[in-house]
């Protein structure tokens, strides 16, 4: 007898000391039997629910707390969760469904169920849950932000997009009114100053013949015969820089070969031009071969100026439906900035741009630097004996 009272108040002990641990933590924990009736809870998850322990004892705990869904739509038995931890002998967390209070009220709830062996039989479950109101306000509050964020940097790039639009189309009206300005400019001096200096060589040369027994005036007339050559052809150089001919009367082809054999005798670096045969007669229309002869002018400056290079080709090849342009030299390349730093490089983009056409502008494996410009539907382009002769 003795014997039993002392098992009683071990038990007794252990028990107690079970519900002091129980206690002592925040989240709620209770346990329950194969009917799914609450056989333990500690103050905590009692507390969370709105009722004492002992108001929970012996409740079944699905339709205490966990009957309906958070739209307020019945749950089945059959679909909780918190029984199948039993029913399968499978533990589950959750943290996507409510629980609910005495009052009425909800609050979303995370769970886990696991259930409880004695032996290798399930006798019942042992459930955790909290209340993660604040976690979900948090978590909410997090996504309003992000969406707000998210919709202030769509409205920020789309106004920078636009500024940027603005900014190009500001550069191609730009470089179409240079162009213009430069045609003008060139068709003045040509019709003007080179007609004064045409009739300023015709009058020295007639005056030479005329004082050709007098040595030294015929000597200074031939100096400023060589002065008016010089003039002439200063003019010429000017007048093509503003506005090549050729590219109006024989097409962008012949204009880049004229381009070439000025830059090898001015700069002494080998200059090649290499035409796909079947592209020879192609005209890309006036503003698109003022464009591409601009970019390559301005290519050959950069070789001039920075490249170091012994030669330099152009090519113009057919790939696939596009017409590609490359410049290529075999100098020292690009540094390992951006390719795009210089303004002379930045123009040679936006020009690419304005014509719809892709840019690559980088470094070649064998050394030197490649500029590309991929026109995309050369298809779509007119030969120069039913197209635009410019």
């Amino acid at each position: 007898m003795f014997k039993h009272l002392s098992n009683l108040s071990h038990h007794a002990a252990w028990r107690r000391q079970l519900e002091l641990l129980l206690d002592s933590t925040g989240e709620g924990i209770y346990g329950i039997d194969l009917k799914g009736r609450c056989v333990f809870i500690n103050k905590a998850g009692a507390s969370l629910l709105g009722y004492t322990p002992d108001e929970v004892l012996g409740r079944n705990m699905h339709y205490l707390m966990h009957h309906s869904y958070a739209n307020r739509d019945l749950m089945p038995v059959c679909d909780c969760q918190i029984f199948k931890a039993f029913q399968q002998n499978e533990g589950c967390r959750v943290d996507s469904e409510v629980l609910w209070r005495r009052d009425g009220t909800s609050f979303p709830a995370e769970y886990a169920s696991y259930p409880i062996f004695e032996g290798t039989d399930v006798v019942g479950a042992v459930v955790t849950f909290n209340d993660i109101s604040a976690r979900m306000e948090a978590q909410n509050l997090r996504a309003a932000v992000q969406v707000e964020l998210e919709r202030r940097v769509l409205e920020r790039t789309a106004e920078l997009q636009q500024a940027h639009d603005r900014l190009r189309r500001l550069s191609a009206h730009m470089n179409t009114t240079r162009e213009r300005e430069r045609a003008r400019i060139a068709r003045e001096m040509h019709d003007d100053l080179g007609a004064k200096l045409t009739a300023f060589d015709l009058e020295l040369k007639a005056l030479a013949y005329r004082v050709s027994e007098v040595p030294e005036l015929a000597l200074r007339i031939g100096a400023m015969m060589k002065l008016s050559e010089g003039a002439m052809d200063s003019l010429r150089r000017i007048l093509s820089d503003l506005r090549p001919g050729l590219l109006d009367h024989l097409g962008l082809w012949s204009a880049i070969e004229h381009l070439l054999g000025e830059f090898m005798t001015r700069s002494g670096i080998q200059t090649i031009l290499d035409v796909q045969p079947d592209l020879e007669m192609v005209r890309l229309g006036r503003d698109a071969e003022i464009a591409v002869y601009r970019i390559v002018q301005e290519a050959l400056t950069n070789v001039h100026k920075h490249a170091q290079a012994r030669r330099v080709e152009v090519s113009v090849q057919r790939e696939d439906r596009a017409l590609v342009i490359r410049v290529q030299d075999d100098g020292r390349g690009l540094p390992r900035q951006s390719a795009a730093q210089g303004f002379g490089l930045m123009g040679i983009e936006e020009r690419a741009w304005d014509l719809g056409a892709k840019c690559f502008i980088g470094n070649v494996p064998d050394g030197g630097t490649c500029i590309a410009i991929t026109l995309p539907n050369v298809m779509a382009m007119q030969s120069s004996t039913s197209g635009d002769t410019a």
